[in-house]
């Protein structure tokens, strides 16, 4: 992998770093660290590390960070300077679409997109893995915001063993080459792993079940794949451990609350947004002193 000195950002690399003490800092992946241990039983989904300790001032909370997004997204647009991809990856039920309501909910369509990943299409695996992702990317002054994203490419076909491991270690570094072309470009990543436990999605799945509104979110499918939760989590350690870079580093976001889940994702996509010092563009001269009749 690149040594940060190689790489040659639009934007300063701070704006994606946790700051030191925060408390953002002890749940992302460390990316400078040449192999970061990651074990998601030492991360606690319960924990509430940006909660101030009142669900219902927690709930507040959202609703003013989900205005300022809209306010920030109202000058990031106009800048132009940049793209933003916001990467929400998660098991079954671990509230992708549920923090895009949240978060994102206030903003703009004209500003912001949404991308939901389902399996490939015939024509889409006729092409190589990631070209569907790219023709998704953010253009200038827009966000974009993946449920599911290119990481569903190595977590089924690992899981299930479609790819082997001389396999799986090319792709992780397909995708970390294809995120630093992305930054290098002015594409500011951040990427989210909704961490929830396995007795929380118990109790989320069998909601599904139990409310007839809920049906069509539920798919037997999803048990079979509950069986396999040791493997899904072992290969998101993987690669959060191999896939989280200086240019595109992870975090991950104890989501057992989903009041917390959204706290913490709009808390950093605010902080991301201010400090990237938007500003509108500059004003054309032809408008000094015009007057409309």
């Amino acid at each position: 992998m690149p040594s940060p000195s190689d790489i040659r950002l639009p934007f300063p690399a701070s704006v994606l770093r946790a700051p030191k003490g925060s408390a953002w800092q002890r749940w992302q992946i460390d990316p400078e660290a040449a192999r970061p241990q990651v074990s998601l039983k030492s991360l606690d989904p319960a924990e509430k590390p940006f909660s101030g300790g009142d669900k219902a001032a927690d709930k507040a909370a959202v609703e003013r960070l989900a205005d300022e997004i809209d306010q920030l997204q109202n000058v990031f647009h106009p800048d132009a300077r940049y793209k933003l991809l916001v990467v929400l990856q998660g098991t079954d039920t671990a509230g992708k679409d549920g923090t895009v309501r949240g978060v994102f909910g206030r903003t703009s369509p004209l500003g912001v997109r949404t991308v939901g990943w389902k399996a490939p299409s015939e024509a889409e695996r006729a092409h190589d893995y990631l070209w569907r992702i790219h023709q998704a990317m953010p253009g200038n002054g827009e966000i974009v915001v993946f449920n599911r994203s290119h990481y569903e490419d190595v977590l089924v076909p690992v899981v299930n063993g479609w790819i082997d491991k001389a396999q799986t270690q090319q792709r992780y570094a397909h995708i970390n080459d294809f995120e630093r072309l992305l930054a290098e470009t002015g594409t500011v990543v951040l990427k989210f792993m909704l961490h929830i436990g396995f007795d929380e999605q118990r109790q989320r799945l069998q909601d599904r079940i139990d409310d007839p509104e809920k049906h069509w979110k539920f798919s037997l499918g999803d048990l079979e794949v509950r069986k396999q939760w040791g493997a899904y989590q072992k290969a998101y350690e993987d690669f959060l451990e191999t896939t989280s870079t200086p240019w595109a580093p992870w975090t991950v976001v104890p989501a057992n609350s989903k009041t917390h889940r959204n706290l913490m994702v709009a808390t950093i996509v605010r902080d991301t947004l201010q400090r990237l010092a938007l500003r509108f563009p500059p004003d054309d001269p032809a408008l000094k002193n015009l007057r409309v009749e």
